[in-house]
């Protein structure tokens, strides 16, 4: 079997796949309707690619990734997903100076197994740094940080050819591993598979292929189908990967099987025609991918991934550091399947705005015009920027995040839109607005205008508008 070449160019994709945060055993329900916003602010660590994040069991946030060395293993926790930002991180592991363990480092996955801490990665020989092949690493303390690991070797598979981005999640009492790799007499870069575990270093029975990628968006620059990672909601396994070159074109797809279907049976799975998550020139995020999952403390999904802040890269990709690891929470359509929207901002993290009456509503804006509506496919015409008032003072203002520079306004006749601003105190005042507590006392928030006392962002008829909210719950929204 023929292995990829030592430095083959096409390593602009594939480094690899950590992102791929496994969710083990996560409950097969809808997030919670009671979920809140979530708080923070992207990027959340940089220059760390490949993320994995998880929360464990002691309610704190794990987190690894592959750094721009390729040298070693790094592991940082937090009591909160923010604090990943700024929390030490130690080196758990360095690879040697020659030997089959002295190549590149990529996309490690920390994993507790069998009541001990598993730490899934692949890595290059001193001869050839591209002839990736999957490794384990097995550690002794309670707390994974700490320098008491042990290599297990290799995860053995079906070709010894070129193959990473292992994941590993337990469904219905059988534990799997995912993974991709370049299948012989295949002409792709790299493919997805899917084998059950006898232990966390043994596969056992057949090794199934799960897609291929063909499809244009799969297929720029590389044909690549890495990064898998699984989320298990609403009576369906996601399984989520990424596709194509690791600049701009980098994005992610996703398999769909039924809860109750064989996973090992290829035709399980349907793979969704387009993309999933993709670049945004709205937001300034590019090739975003290697995903994973975690959770909000009050078990709300949330994506993790990686992205760069620019589109165009001097050099090969792979050699470029700032991909950076970032977060936004993850929500769902009205069938239940996720909806990732877009890569949001740089900074605090956007919020949406549902309905204290019609709790399956969202403000959303069309054509410009705000209004509220159920079952969002376009996500980000609900995500807003709540920041400083324009107007300042104390105020807010509701910025668009996939039409920046466009505001949540009520225009002087109490119509309300999303307008671009002018610049102009008139135009601030009518952006800008008090947060208030719900006038009826209940869950969520309201809005006065900064420039018209006693007049809050309301609906009637479903569209938004400026007017007095006496009456209570039609001017009160809750954070999302």
């Amino acid at each position: 079997m023929t292995d990829l070449p030592p430095r083959p160019s096409r390593r602009t994709f594939l480094l690899g796949a950590a992102g791929a945060a496994a969710i083990t055993a996560l409950p097969l329900t809808t997030a919670p309707a009671s979920a809140a916003a979530l708080t923070g602010s992207n990027p959340l660590v940089r220059q760390r690619a490949d993320p994995h994040v998880s929360r464990h069991t002691d309610g704190l946030y794990y987190m690894t990734a592959t750094v721009p060395e390729y040298d070693r293993l790094v592991v940082r926790r937090a009591s909160t997903l923010q604090g990943l930002s700024t929390a030490a991180e130690s080196v758990i592991w360095t690879r040697p100076s020659s030997g089959d363990t002295a190549g590149h480092v990529w996309a490690p996955e920390l994993h507790f197994l069998d009541g001990r801490w598993h730490l899934y990665f692949s890595v290059g020989t001193s001869a050839e740094p591209f002839r990736q092949r999957i490794h384990v690493l097995r550690s002794s303390s309670a707390d994974p940080r700490d320098a008491a690991w042990t290599m297990l070797g290799r995860v053995t598979t079906a070709w010894d050819t070129f193959s990473l981005d292992a994941t590993t999640f337990t469904h219905g009492g059988v534990r799997y591993l995912a993974w991709a790799q370049s299948e012989p007499g295949i002409a792709t870069n790299s493919n997805l598979y899917l084998s059950r575990m006898a232990s966390p270093t043994t596969l056992t029975g057949p090794q199934t292929r799960l897609t291929v990628p063909t499809l244009d968006w799969e297929t720029r620059g590389y044909k690549v189908a890495e990064g898998p990672s699984v989320l298990i909601r609403n009576g369906r396994v996601f399984l989520t990967y990424s596709a194509s070159a690791t600049d701009a074109n980098y994005c992610l797809g996703m398999l769909t099987a039924s809860a109750s279907a064989n996973l090992l049976d290829a035709a399980s799975w349907t793979k969704s025609p387009t993309p999933v998550f993709t670049s945004s020139a709205a937001t300034s995020q590019y090739g975003p991918g290697h995903n994973g999952f975690t959770t909000a403390p009050d078990g709300s999904d949330v994506l993790i991934y990686h992205a760069r802040e620019y589109r165009d890269i001097t050099g090969d990709p792979l050699f470029d550091p700032n991909r950076h690891t970032r977060a936004q929470k993850l929500y769902y359509n009205a069938d239940g399947t996720p909806n990732f929207g877009i890569p949001v901002p740089n900074g605090p993290l956007p919020v949406r705005l549902r309905s204290a009456n019609f709790s399956d509503r969202y403000v959303r804006h069309y054509d410009h015009r705000l209004r509220i509506d159920p079952d969002v496919r376009v996500l980000a015409d609900s995500q807003f920027r709540l920041g400083t008032g324009l107007a300042g003072g104390g105020t807010v203002s509701l910025e668009s995040i996939n039409f920046p520079g466009r505001y949540v306004r009520a225009r002087a006749d109490g119509t309300v839109h999303l307008d671009a601003t002018d610049g102009t105190s008139a135009f601030a005042g009518q952006a800008s607005f008090r947060q208030r507590a719900p006038l009826t006392g209940s869950a969520g928030v309201s809005f006065e205008s900064a420039d018209r006392a006693g007049q809050h962002l309301r609906h009637q008829n479903f569209l938004l508008t400026l007017g007095a909210a006496s009456s209570g719950a039609d001017a009160v929204f809750v954070l999302d």
